[in-house]
């Protein structure tokens, strides 16, 4: 396993900071961000003073139904050799839906959705993890997610799914612990039990970063301080294994550089601390009473409930891939059940997925089980995370749009979901503000028009083209 110490997560709009910060000892860049063949400077200044830099991945959707896209695959790797990463990592999740599999719309979440625990979704993941680990060149660790809503019949814990994901492909873990307080906020479970259950010997790296709670529901922000309640969680999973790594995310609202840098001596104390604690009670005398949560004790008192043991975590897990070697191989987790070919649970999940997610990005019925309350709030988190993103690879249209901006795209997102990347997002809504005869002040409609026309290569539709692109809107929405 490296061992990465304390990092940070590299950012464009931090990229000065980061560099003069003392202590950090690699960096995280998410993958999507950056081009194989054109790293930024600051990146490369970073390497040739020896910090570790590691791709973060965002777009391959390993929980989703379909198979992994091959040339996203090809991406990830050659930028992981670019930086000379030592690995790669990923998401638990699915952020696609629709399509071929389901006979119905290609949806783009443009978010990181949960996967259902449940043993259709567990197979198809394994499967899709076996291929990404066989198409990269370097291993690939998986990051559980932060949720704001819960999957009905789900069938098994966060713990246990992932310890099964760990035990049946040997990938590793990326374990973030605001995540893992989100989900005890919004969905009522212990991260204490989650880090009981999981292998945490499989533990690749852990993520630190801030949030924000309102009307009992906590936002992942990324773009606050990090709190307290998630430093304990940092705090109890350090005492129970020492990390190769911690990194603090900070994806918005950047502070000074100086706050940055006691973030990350907070980081550093809390797991420190933790460690001195475990290495404590690692010595402590037979038969001495250790405390457990309030008042228990393991001798002299009542026994706390056992816990499950942790699966042993695959030889491949933490075998090197030497050159001219595809991962897998002789000893490697070799596929069982419907992992090894049964489309019925491709195609049952892949129905379930389209089905929420079209509920959450185009308005239809809610699916039976889930809490309605609870989809309209991420519904709308996902619009308004379109719009921030759509403003950041775009950031002359809230110039040209002014206050109208935001308004107009909140509502555009309302009845027209995301097929693919934000910048075709962007180039949508262009396209259906002016065949709205939008905006109205003709400066501001000439200058929008002139943007569409130069990064779409046509001219605004006329009026036949325009009923066309209603009727396909329409027969979409049905």
């Amino acid at each position: 396993m490296t061992e990465l110490g304390i990092g940070i997560g590299w950012r464009p709009e931090i990229a000065e900071a980061v560099e003069g910060l003392t202590g950090v000892d690699w960096v995280e860049v998410v993958a999507e961000n950056i081009c194989a063949d054109h790293l930024p400077d600051s990146l490369t200044r970073l390497r040739r003073r020896g910090v570790t830099v590691v791709p973060h991945g965002v777009s391959l959707g390993l929980g989703g139904a379909d198979r992994p896209d091959p040339a996203r695959l090809a991406a990830l790797g050659e930028k992981a050799v670019a930086l000379g990463a030592p690995l790669v990592t990923e998401h638990i999740a699915f952020v696609r839906a629709g399509g071929t599999l389901t006979a119905s719309p290609a949806l783009e979440a443009g978010h990181l959705l949960p996967v259902p625990r449940t043993r259709d979704a567990l197979d198809v993941l394994c499967e899709n993890v076996r291929i990404a680990q066989d198409a990269l060149p370097v291993p690939l660790a998986l990051e559980n997610i932060a949720a704001l809503i819960s999957w009905p019949g789900e069938e098994m814990t966060e713990g246990r799914f992932l310890a099964e994901l760990v035990e049946r492909t040997g990938v590793r873990l990326l374990i973030d612990v605001a995540n893992l307080h989100t989900n005890r906020v919004n969905r009522g479970e212990d991260p204490a039990r989650a880090l009981s259950e999981l292998p945490v010997e499989a533990i690749a790296y852990v993520h630190v970063a801030g949030g924000v709670e309102r009307d009992g529901v906590w936002h992942d922000t990324h773009a606050h301080p990090v709190p307290r309640p998630v430093l304990d969680v940092l705090a109890d999973l350090a005492s129970r294994v020492s990390p190769p790594g911690v990194l603090l995310e900070r994806d918005d609202d950047f502070p000074p550089a100086e706050e940055l840098a006691e973030e990350l001596t907070v980081i550093r104390a809390t797991v420190t601390g933790a460690s001195v604690r475990r290495g404590a009670e690692a010595e402590r005398p037979a038969g001495r009473p250790l405390l457990i949560g309030a008042g228990a004790r393991v001798s002299g008192g009542p026994m706390p409930e056992a816990l499950p043991d942790a699966p042993p975590v695959p030889a491949r897990a933490g075998a090197p891939v030497r050159d001219g070697e595809a991962p897998g191989g002789e000893g490697a987790p070799q596929p069982s059940g419907a992992a090894s070919g049964d489309e019925g649970a491709r195609q049952r999940l892949g129905l379930a997925q389209a089905s929420l997610l079209s509920a959450l990005v185009a308005g239809t019925p809610v699916p039976e089980g889930f809490d309605s309350r609870r989809l309209g709030v991420q519904s709308r988190a996902l619009a308004a995370k379109r719009a921030g993103v759509v403003a950041k690879v775009a950031p002359e249209l809230p110039g040209i749009l002014g206050r109208e901006f935001r308004p107009a795209f909140l509502a555009y997102a309302r009845s027209r979901p995301m097929s693919g990347g934000y910048r075709r997002d962007a180039l949508d809504f262009v396209e259906h503000l002016l065949i709205a005869g939008r905006p109205e002040d003709p400066v501001a409609h000439r200058r929008l028009t002139r943007w569409w026309q130069d990064r779409s290569g046509n001219r605004p539709q006329g009026p036949a083209a325009r009923l066309v692109r209603a009727a396909r809107h329409a027969l979409v929405g049905r």
